[in-house]
């Protein structure tokens, strides 16, 4: 009989067995999801995560590390939100291993959902195409709610100039009070869009500390009296285009600020993203979108010759209706 240990997350000196285990996933499953220590070790010391509670390991009967999940936790008046990331080794697949990530996600969860006396719901998301990340949130009742694409653009094609409206300027993130202004943007921006959660100027600031993050990538629209009213987050990381044998680079976030929609700022900053990407010698250029955005920003990709690559199915389940 095959012994499961399930433990906390100890700290530095998981780090190594954990980046291995995702990996071995990511060579089997073709997912472009695999991480170097560094990047586990800056993730998960974010100011929203609590390494003790939010991170589990399985091990064998050897030691053996063979399964990994986490939980992003975010609550709103109503609710506390769980976001189960999961991966089970290629060998382990197929017994009592998903179900114990999905009984240890949901009560992790449900516990935080009692402190804050809420209701409960988990997500996970999981590439289309990808038929083992379907069979676990399927097998316990889990609905898909959203879509998200992942899109491509070639930067050896012709790319339109960036022309801001009158009255605002292009200029990058270069002070602290930049960073403070930039969070209330983003959280202006983004406010009405779908499962939203503001995000603290402490959990932007810590991931500016990334080796890929550059100010000069991190660029803004100003208007005339010193608002940022959009933004266009750029990311080259030389790393990940090593272990994923290409030369990419991300529009990691656009956004136009509530009161500045509407005025062409959100294509100019796009456009400013893809000239300052090709003009720092990447092939291509990548981002996310949620499918049914109601903002257009789908359009407003294909628009500048984007195309999906690949999509994504986001499951969700309410595990309480209200935890007592």
């Amino acid at each position: 009989m095959n012994t499961l240990t399930m433990r906390p997350y100890a700290g530095e000196a998981d780090l190594p067995a954990i980046t291995g285990l995702l990996n071995d996933c990511d060579a089997a499953d073709h997912l472009d999801d695999n991480y170097a220590i560094d990047d586990l070790r800056l993730e998960f010391a974010d100011p929203r995560l609590d390494p003790a509670n939010d991170l589990r390991l399985w091990e064998d009967a050897d030691g053996a590390l063979i399964a990994f999940g986490q939980v992003w936790i975010d609550s709103d008046a109503e609710a506390v939100e769980g976001s189960l990331y999961w991966r089970v080794a290629p060998a382990a697949r197929g017994g009592d291993i998903e179900d114990e990530i999905m009984a240890w996600a949901s009560g992790r969860v449900r516990e935080q959902a009692r402190a804050e006396a809420k209701a409960a719901r988990l997500r996970c998301s999981t590439r289309s195409e990808f038929a083992y990340g379907h069979s676990l949130p399927q097998r316990h009742g889990m609905v898909v709610s959203r879509h998200f694409f992942q899109m491509r653009r070639p930067l050896d094609q012709p790319i339109e100039p960036a022309t801001l409206p009158a009255g605002f300027v292009l200029r990058h993130v270069a002070s602290d009070a930049n960073v403070a202004a930039w969070v209330e943007a983003y959280n202006q921006s983004f406010v009405d869009h779908w499962n939203f959660h503001p995000i603290t100027l402490e959990s932007h600031q810590h991931w500016l500390q990334h080796p890929s993050y550059q100010p000069a990538h991190d660029l803004i629209a100003v208007a005339e009296d010193g608002t940022i009213a959009a933004f266009s987050f750029c990311v080259i990381d030389a790393a990940e285009n090593t272990r994923n044998q290409r030369n990419d680079g991300w529009i990691g976030i656009l956004g136009t600020r509530r009161g500045y929609r509407r005025q062409g700022l959100g294509r100019a900053m796009l456009l400013a993203g893809l000239h300052r990407l090709k003009a720092d010698g990447v092939d291509y250029a990548r981002l996310n979108v949620d499918a049914e955005n109601p903002s257009g920003a789908l359009q407003l990709y294909e628009s500048v010759g984007f195309g999906v690559v690949h999509s994504w199915h986001n499951y969700v389940k309410s595990l309480d209706e209200l935890v007592q």
